[in-house]
C-alpha cells in the first residue's frame, strides 16, 4: 500500500517548518518543462545512485510525484520503501493535481536560486552594465576586468572576449590577486543573469574598493546585441600569490557571515549532528575540484561554492535541514554561508575547516549487483549472429550523435519488456551505476541474461567498430532526459535566448507569498 497526499496538504507541509524532501522522479526534460517550486530533480533512472546523498536519513518525510499519469512516482515510492525509506508519500495526480488545486508550476532548472537572484538585484540594487556599453568602454581602452563567474567547463564553450574565468565561489578568495588595482572596474558575467548578480553583489558585500557591475543578461545579452563571443578560451585564475594576507581575508569573510546570522560550529558538534537520527545535516566542501581530489573530510560532499548557490534544488533536497560548509582557509565557506542564510537555509561554517576533527557517518550509496561485462568484439559477434538486443542507456543526445548499429536507445522508465528466448541483452552506458539499475530492473521483469559492454561506448569507439548517427532518433518527444528549453539558447537561437531571459526575469512574479517570504535577501543589514 502506498501513502498518498493531496496538493493542499502538501502545500501546508512545505511550510510547516519540519523536514521534507519533495522529489520529482521524472526524467530531466520532463522535470524542466513543469515542476513544483521546491522540488528536487531525482530522476527515477538514477534513484539508487543519488538518494543516499540527497536524502541521507531514512526517516525523512518524502513526497514523490510525476504528472499523475506516467506511474513512475508509484514505482519510485515502492523502490524507496524497499530501500528503507519508511515515510514516503505519492502526490495524488502529480503536477496535474497541483495545478488543479490552484498552485503554480514552474519551468526550467535551478528555479529557487534564479528567483533568489532576481530578489537580490531588487533588494540591493546591484549595479549593472549593458553589453553595448561594456563593449564601447572596452574598445575605448578603459581599465576594466571582465570576470566570468561560471565553472571553467561552461566558460570554455563561450565567453566575453578578453574575460577570465573565476567561479563565484572563488571570487573573494582570488579577486585581490586577479585585480590588484582598486581603480580597475570589475564586470562579472555568466550566461544569463543569476550568477552575474550574485557575483557582483558578493564583491560589494565583501567591501572591495573597486567599482563592480553585473553584465546585464550575460553572454546571452552580448550575443543578442550582435557582439561576437569567444569560444575555447582557457584564461582563468592562477595560483594565489604570496602577497595576499589570508588572515585579513578570513577576518572580513567571518564578519560578513556573522552580519547575516551565520554561526560557526565545532567538528565535535557536527559529528554529533551527522549521527543524529532525528534531523538531517549536509556537509559540503566548497573548494575547487582539484583541492577536493587532493583530500577532504570523510563525511563531506563536494560542491564548489558558486554552484552550491546556483543549484540548491539539486544539492539540498531536504527542506529545513542543517547545512554546514567548509574550506581550507575560512574565506570561501563564510561567504557562501552568508548567501545560504539569506536563501532561508539553516547554514553554518565548520570551524577549522579542512583541519577539523570529525567522526560522522560517511554517505554510503546503495549498491546493486554488477552485471557481467563483455568486450566490444564479443558484442559484435553476437550482433552478427542476431543473438542479442543492445540497449543504449546513455543520454538521448549522445545516442543521436553516434551509437552501435542496431542498438536501441532506452531509459529506465521505458525499458522494454524482455523477449522470450535465449537472446542476451547488452547494456551500453558509460556509467556503471546505470547499468546496474537497468540489469536489476530487467532481471525482475524476466530477462534471462543481461550483460554490460565493457568500457562503455568509449571502448566500442576505441576498437574502431562501426558507428551510426541518427540526428532525429529518438524523436524530440521521446528525449525525456533532455530539456530543449534550456539548451536551445546556446545553439545560435536568438529567439530561444530572448524567451529564456524573459522567463528568468518573470520568476519572481510567479512566486506566491509563502515562497517569496522563504527568502531573506539583506538578512542582517549592511555593514
Amino acid at each position: 500500500m502506498l501513502n498518498t497526499v493531496d496538493a493542499t496538504i502538501l502545500k501546508n507541509w512545505l511550510h510547516d517548518g519540519a523536514e521534507i524532501a519533495l522529489l520529482d522522479v521524472r526524467e530531466h526534460g520532463q522535470y524542466g518543462e513543469s515542476h513544483l517550486f521546491y522540488a528536487t530533480p531525482m530522476a527515477y533512472s538514477r534513484l539508487e545512485l543519488e538518494i543516499a546523498r540527497l536524502v541521507p536519513r531514512s526517516l525523512t518525510r518524502i513526497v514523490v510525484y510525476d504528472d499523475g499519469v506516467l506511474g513512475v512516482a508509484k514505482c519510485a515510492a515502492h523502490r524507496l520503501a524497499s530501500l528503507g525509506y519508511v515515510n514516503t508519500y505519492v502526490l495524488m495526480q502529480g503536477t496535474r493535481g497541483w495545478a488543479d488545486a490552484g498552485f503554480e508550476l514552474f519551468a526550467g532548472v535551478n528555479v529557487p536560486s534564479k528567483a533568489f537572484g532576481e530578489l537580490v538585484e531588487g533588494h540591493y540594487h546591484t549595479p549593472s552594465i549593458e553589453a553595448r556599453e561594456l563593449a564601447r568602454r572596452l574598445s575605448a581602452g578603459e581599465d576594466i576586468a571582465v570576470i566570468d563567474v561560471r565553472p571553467f567547463g561552461e566558460y570554455l564553450k563561450m565567453n566575453i572576449p578578453g574575460s577570465r574565468c573565476c567561479p563565484n565561489g572563488e571570487l573573494v578568495y582570488r579577486i585581490g590577486d586577479m585585480v590588484p588595482d582598486p581603480a580597475t572596474k570589475i564586470v562579472l558575467n555568466c550566461a544569463g543573469r543569476t550568477r552575474s548578480i550574485i557575483g557582483a553583489q558578493t564583491l560589494i558585500n565583501f567591501g572591495i574598493p573597486n567599482r563592480v557591475y553585473a553584465l546585464e543578461n550575460g553572454t546571452q545579452g552580448w550575443y543578442l546585441n550582435d557582439l561576437e563571443l569567444e569560444h575555447g578560451s582557457k584564461r582563468r585564475y592562477q595560483e594565489l600569490s604570496h602577497a595576499l594576507n589570508m588572515n585579513t581575508l578570513a577576518m572580513r569573510a567571518g564578519k560578513l557571515a556573522r552580519r547575516h546570522g551565520v554561526r560557526g560550529v565545532t567538528g565535535e558538534k557536527v559529528s554529533e549532528w551527522l549521527r543524529d537520527p532525528t534531523r538531517t545535516t549536509y556537509l559540503f566542501d566548497v573548494r575547487t575540484p582539484e583541492e577536493f581530489a587532493a583530500g577532504s573530510l570523510e563525511s563531506a560532499v563536494h560542491v564548489p561554492g558558486g554552484q552550491l548557490l546556483q543549484e540548491t534544488d539539486r544539492r539540498i533536497a531536504v527542506r529545513n535541514a542543517r547545512v554546514v560548509v567548509f574550506d581550507g582557509e575560512s574565506v570561501r565557506a563564510p561567504t557562501v554561508a552568508s548567501w545560504l542564510k539569506q536563501m532561508g537555509y539553516d547554514a553554518f561554517v565548520l570551524e577549522n575547516g579542512l583541519s577539523a576533527s570529525l567522526q560522522g557517518a560517511a554517505i554510503v550509496p546503495f549498491t546493486l549487483p554488477e552485471p557481467t561485462s563483455i568486450s566490444p568484439e564479443q558484442v559484435q559477434r553476437l550482433l552478427a549472429n542476431t543473438r542479442c538486443n543492445v540497449l543504449d542507456l546513455r543520454s538521448s543526445m549522445d545516442y543521436r550523435k553516434g551509437h552501435i548499429p542496431g542498438s536501441v536507445w532506452s531509459i529506465r522508465p521505458h525499458l522494454p519488456v524482455p523477449a522470450s528466448g535465449e537472446q542476451v541483452t547488452v547494456l551500453v552506458t558509460d556509467d556503471p551505476g546505470v547499468a546496474r539499475i537497468a540489469a536489476y530492473d530487467l532481471a525482475r521483469a524476466g530477462a534471462r541474461g543481461c550483460v554490460a559492454l565493457q568500457g562503455g561506448f568509449g571502448a566500442w569507439k576505441a576498437a574502431k567498430l562501426p558507428i551510426e548517427s541518427t540526428p532525429d532518433v529518438p524523436s524530440d518527444a521521446d528525449c525525456i532526459d533532455y530539456l530543449f528549453f534550456v539548451h536551445d539558447r546556446h545553439d545560435g537561437n536568438k529567439e530561444a535566448a530572448r524567451q529564456y531571459l524573459a522567463w528568468e526575469t518573470n520568476l519572481v512574479k510567479q512566486l506566491d507569498q509563502l515562497e517569496r517570504e522563504s527568502f531573506h535577501p539583506g538578512l542582517g543589514g549592511s555593514a
